[in-house]
């Protein structure tokens, strides 16, 4: 099985209190003389407290159009990019000439060479490194890569590879628009990149007694005649969010059948499971995904504080929550974990891991 030899996250350079945050969003995208009582409202019941940014927040009000913010978010994505993969390789005792295969997503910016093209040229990683950059996944993106990873590992088994997400959410904020959806994604979103080193169980690295999970299996479900609920209307001014207030429906409907479906392929309950790795989306939608589960208070714990003092970092968020679980109180071997995350399709992300 695909082992996960390392997980590192890293945040945008600029961390802001969420007060700060909902001062430069009301300059900015209300008109003068509104009522900011809605803002403000929805930014306090965020159950964010804090997130980081990729630029100083006065610079967001300067940014020109689309072509700015686009290249703010190559520069920033880059540079986060190249940290990022830097300290999952290092904490993985790999180097960057051992990379067979370096995935990146993301749904905050484009580039052509793409981001992770910049960053195997910085890393010195070898010229016939293979790439795949995905786009489009949205929150669901670092499941989904790492899903993917697992799918080419299961035919390479002698190789390792890399996934590397980095969102930059603020840089889509669109200015002078107050509709209730980019209300709440100014309430929501933070900035920040992770990556994941995973080697194939042929490899050299697995046989070190890495502290990671190995990938057991994956599943992807893509909810028919649901596109109109979460992704982007593009503009001349950039990436507009269309976020429909039905989320936490589709998860209720959906969620349990998929995942109670996935686990007894294999012989498991919800109940048998020791970590729950689940990207954060927003209180009402993790509360719709212990609600749909039947959860205990604390299954979800490690989510609730990410989005506390980071908020939701989309793709990258639940590579952050996957190195969080590892860094605190891990599970015992041999006990099952469950990752997964949702985005735009509509579609869920579910992927196995054993400890």
């Amino acid at each position: 099985m695909t082992r996960i030899a390392a997980v590192h996250g890293v945040l945008a350079p600029h961390r802001h209190a969420q007060h700060e945050i909902t001062d430069m969003v009301a300059r900015a995208c209300l008109p003068e003389g509104t009522d900011r009582r809605v803002l403000d409202r929805l930014h306090q019941s965020s159950r964010v407290r804090s997130r980081h940014m990729a630029l100083p927040l006065d610079a967001y009000e300067k940014l020109d159009g689309f072509g700015a913010a686009n290249d703010a978010f190559i520069t920033g994505a880059t540079e986060l990019g190249t940290t990022a993969v830097r300290g999952a390789l290092h904490a993985a005792g790999l180097r960057p000439e051992d990379v067979d295969l370096l995935i990146f997503t993301s749904v905050t910016g484009i580039a052509a060479p793409s981001v992770d093209a910049r960053v195997a040229g910085r890393l010195g990683m070898r010229p016939d490194v293979k790439r795949l950059p995905l786009f489009g996944l949205g929150c669901a993106g670092g499941a989904a890569g790492l899903a993917r990873m697992h799918d080419y590992l299961l035919g390479h088994p002698d190789q390792v590879a890399v996934l590397l997400s980095v969102e930059l959410c603020s840089l889509t904020f669109q200015r002078g628009d107050s509709s209730m959806a980019n209300l709440i994604a100014t309430a929501l979103f933070g900035d920040g990149a992770g990556a994941i080193v995973a080697c194939g169980p042929d490899h050299a690295a697995a046989e070190r007694g890495l502290p990671g999970p190995t990938v057991v299996d994956t599943r992807s479900k893509l909810y028919p005649d649901t596109g109109y609920v979460m992704g982007w209307n593009i503009k001349s001014s950039g990436f507009q969010v269309v976020l429909d207030p039905c989320v936490p429906d589709l998860v209720r409907r959906h969620l349990a059948a998929d995942v109670t479906g996935f686990l007894a392929d294999h012989g498991l309950k919800p109940k048998d499971v020791a970590a729950w790795v689940c990207h954060p989306g927003g209180p009402k939608v993790l509360e719709a995904v212990a609600e749909a589960l039947g959860l205990p208070h604390d299954a979800l714990g490690v989510t609730w504080r990410h989005l506390a003092d980071v908020g939701n970092l989309s793709s990258s968020s639940v590579v952050h929550v996957l190195r969080d679980t590892l860094a605190g109180d891990p599970p015992a071997p041999g006990t099952p974990g469950l990752l997964m995350a949702m985005g735009p399709g509509f579609g869920c992300e579910l992927v196995l891991l054993r400890w």
